[in-house]
């Protein structure tokens, strides 16, 4: 087919893409992904069972030839693109439909010696705070993340965008009961830190020289009382009085690096 030819093909099939403007579903069992590093990072994961890519010609470009060889491709407009993903998604040009990583129980993350942090979130609902917790948890080499299968965001594209690549990167366990899922963290050798401002100690007193678990609550509610009793310790972050408490994804980051750098 002729350069020509084969750019009107292209423009009609994109013309009759599914999905109406902000939906940004996918098809049942799939999930849809957008922004250069979340599609990038999901291209590279084996895990991943990929289905398709529609992409501005700039948008494959990016991906500094990370596609694998004739993988299918719908070249689209940028506006066609938006039509794919939630309503103003800064989408970059990529949007990937994928399945849904495979669920992983709390034993597939606790085998071998526990040396890496744990985190745990209890009822945390917004998926950007999600999102950016998963990007810290990579970024100070977190084994994994643990949420309530119920009371925490489903795997989507604004969680992949907000992680910036990291939900391929850090296991994300998803649990029935939180408590359980706690004594068996315990079990497994490390010491259960709670983070909350009403706490009298410190993370820095709190935190002791075997591997940890960070439990954070929601914001304003925080953690539950039944979790908060299934922590071996309760700690708050030293922040000062001009502010009342942080952004969960802040507290995340600080008690992380607190954690990589104890002495």
């Amino acid at each position: 087919m002729a350069q020509k030819e084969r750019k009107r093909a292209l423009r009609g099939r994109a013309g009759r893409m599914k999905g109406g403007r902000g939906s940004g579903r996918a098809s049942s069992g799939n999930v849809r992904l957008w922004g250069r590093h979340a599609v990038e990072a999901a291209l590279l994961n084996p895990d991943r069972v990929h289905r398709k890519l529609w992409a501005t010609r700039e948008g494959v470009a990016s991906l500094d030839g990370e596609l694998p060889p004739d993988f299918p491709v719908e070249y689209a407009d940028v506006q066609d693109l938006a039509r794919l993903v939630a309503r103003d998604a800064p989408h970059q040009g990529l949007v990937l439909e994928c399945a849904q990583l495979d669920d992983l129980h709390i034993d597939d993350v606790l085998g071998g010696v526990a040396v890496r942090p744990i985190v745990v979130l209890d009822q945390v609902t917004d998926p950007h705070n999600l999102g950016a917790i998963l990007r810290s948890a990579a970024a100070f080499d977190a084994a994994a993340l643990v949420t309530q299968d119920r009371h925490a965001p489903p795997e989507s594209g604004v969680v992949a965008k907000s992680a910036s690549g990291a939900l391929e990167k850090v296991p994300w366990v998803r649990v029935v009961n939180l408590a359980r899922a706690l004594e068996r963290i315990a079990e497994a050798g490390y010491w259960r830190i709670g983070l909350t401002g009403e706490a009298e100690a410190t993370l820095a007193e709190a935190l002791p020289e075997r591997p940890v678990a960070l439990v954070l609550g929601a914001e304003g509610e925080g953690m539950r009382h039944n979790v908060e009793e299934h922590c071996d310790a309760l700690a708050r972050l030293p922040i000062g009085n001009a502010m009342e408490s942080l952004n969960v994804s802040n507290a995340a980051a600080i008690a992380l690096y607190a954690v990589a750098t104890r002495r």
